[in-house]
């Protein structure tokens, strides 16, 4: 599952932590925001004193509220260290580019897997045995092969016309 490609949603942002969905024209919680995301569409937020882009750090909250939520952590804390090291270090970038990369790459995977499971789930276990069992007895389409032809005549019989039959009334 490469990249989503859904709605942009614009959120304002207001000091009293209310979000605005400039898109949808009201007001949604941070957990419709979420919702959103889940559904594949993507949000920008924008501070609506001062039109700041805060979208980062209403996703980051968004992944804390998960978390005091009791949803099991997708972040260690040992990554999440890790991650803080990277910030102002050379490699931060790369590692940046590694990280959704990878994420990209696990989405691809799990949805060749989810898709392999669908298909095994639409074959019918019943169909498949009987399939199996049936193989042997299938009739092959000849390949351009001739038909065997009919026996060869008794040796004698040169005439077809002429039966011994007709023989005993002369």
């Amino acid at each position: 599952m490469p990249e989503l490609k859904g709605v942009m949603h614009k959120l304002k942002k207001y000091p009293n932590r209310r979000l605005y969905d400039m898109t949808d024209s009201r007001y949604v919680t941070m957990e419709d925001a979420r919702a959103l995301i889940v559904r594949g569409e993507s949000i920008e937020v924008l501070d609506a004193k001062d039109g700041a882009n805060i979208t980062r750090s209403v996703l980051l909250q968004i992944l804390a509220d998960q978390e005091t939520e009791g949803h099991q952590a997708v972040l260690t804390n040992r990554a999440i260290e890790q991650i803080i090291r990277f910030y102002g270090d050379r490699m931060g970038g790369v590692v940046s580019r590694y990280i959704e990369q990878s994420i990209v790459s696990f989405l691809d995977h799990q949805e060749q897997f989810r898709s392999n499971l669908r298909q095994l789930n639409e074959m019918n276990p019943l169909n498949l045995v009987r399939q199996a069992f049936e193989a042997p007895f299938r009739s092959r389409p000849s390949k351009g092969k001739e038909q065997t032809p009919p026996p060869d005549p008794v040796v004698g019989d040169e005439d077809p016309d002429h039966h011994p039959r007709d023989e005993r009334r002369e």
